[in-house]
């Protein structure tokens, strides 16, 4: 079975403004809410651990070493795999 592709951080964000959007207009079913609700919390999980990639990225960019900055190469895992 082929593995999901994993959604970008934009592509996530995207859908859960989409999902917040269906659910403030308060006329979905107690179900799709639910259902809703579950995809919601696993986009957000999405986009947090995306946010915590990039941070961890751009400590890695900057470092100081005795005052001065020093820069390092930052290797960016792709996408989907």
């Amino acid at each position: 079975m082929p593995r999901k592709k994993e959604l970008s951080f934009e592509e996530a964000l995207g859908r859960l403004n989409e999902i917040v959007d269906q659910m403030e207009q308060g006329d979905l079913p107690l179900k799709d809410l639910i259902a809703n609700y579950s995809e919601g919390m696993k986009l957000a999980g999405t986009c947090s651990q995306a946010l915590s990639r990039a941070e961890q990225a751009m400590d890695l960019l900057v470092q100081e070493k005795d005052g001065d900055a020093v820069t390092q190469k930052l290797i960016i895992e792709e996408e989907g795999k």
